[in-house]
């Protein structure tokens, strides 16, 4: 029988300071968690379980799956998980990879499959009445797209940790904006998370500019240990930028 974990000490007080320090969670939010299968995801799980029992506001929070039916990749296997640990759970399936065959072989098509499952994820959250959804993106995740942008785009940003989408009525948050990487593997690894391996053949047959910038910040890392405190500094404005006011 699966049960919730306690998440390591570091992993509460990152995610704590980052909810603090952005407003993410408000008293009677219902939070809709984006739940890919992948160890980030699943230690947000863990996370906002451990948030919601102990937090002086209250809030609800649910999960759901986009399965775009992709070809080995199979988040099935979380559905009884979710089941055990008594959270409400949707799963939906969608032809995704069908849809995006269309756009193979262009730069924009794993832009265009996560916009269609951020789409998804919002429609879900419409349907069953939750007002934020939550993302496991981390610091590692934003650092690497800063990057991205300043050596590929000709701007300075990256993701955001709180934020309105574009119709004004959905709030979505990334708790992990604090943590490495390295944590919530650990986590994931350390507690036996049942972590669903990505493997959308798609993602794996075209260059990654993102692998490419990982490996960059893992040699600078290795020269420079606190790069990722200096980071965490230079990104900070950005991932507040615009943050939403009052209640929502």
């Amino acid at each position: 029988m699966h049960r919730f974990i306690k998440p390591s000490k570091a992993l509460v007080s990152g995610a704590g300071r980052a909810i603090a320090d952005f407003g993410m969670i408000r008293s009677g939010d219902r939070i809709l968690l984006g739940l890919s299968g992948g160890k980030d995801s699943l230690t947000l799980l863990h996370l906002l379980e451990y948030f919601r029992t102990r937090a002086p506001i209250r809030f609800a929070f649910g999960a759901v799956t986009i399965d775009p039916q992709a070809g080995d990749y199979d988040p099935s296997p979380m559905i009884p998980y979710l089941a055990e640990l008594g959270v409400e759970y949707h799963y939906v399936r969608k032809p995704i990879m069908e849809l995006a065959r269309q756009h193979m072989g262009r730069p924009s098509y794993c832009a265009f499959c996560s916009r269609l499952k951020r789409g998804f994820i919002y429609q879900t959250a419409r349907e069953h009445n939750f007002n934020v959804i939550a993302l496991g993106q981390h610091l590692d995740d934003l650092a690497e797209s800063f990057l991205m942008s300043a050596f590929h785009g000709g701007r300075l940003q990256t993701m955001k940790a709180h934020y309105v989408n574009d119709d004004g009525d959905l709030r979505i948050i990334r708790p992990l904006v604090y943590a490495r990487e390295r944590m919530t593997r650990d986590f994931a690894c350390n507690n036996g998370l049942p972590v669903v391996p990505d493997s959308c053949p798609a993602c794996f047959a075209r260059p990654m500019q993102r692998q490419h910038m990982k490996q960059l910040l893992a040699r600078e890392e290795e020269q420079n240990p606190g790069l990722f405190r200096t980071l965490l500094t230079t990104l900070k404005p950005l991932m507040g930028a615009g943050l939403p006011q009052g209640p929502g």
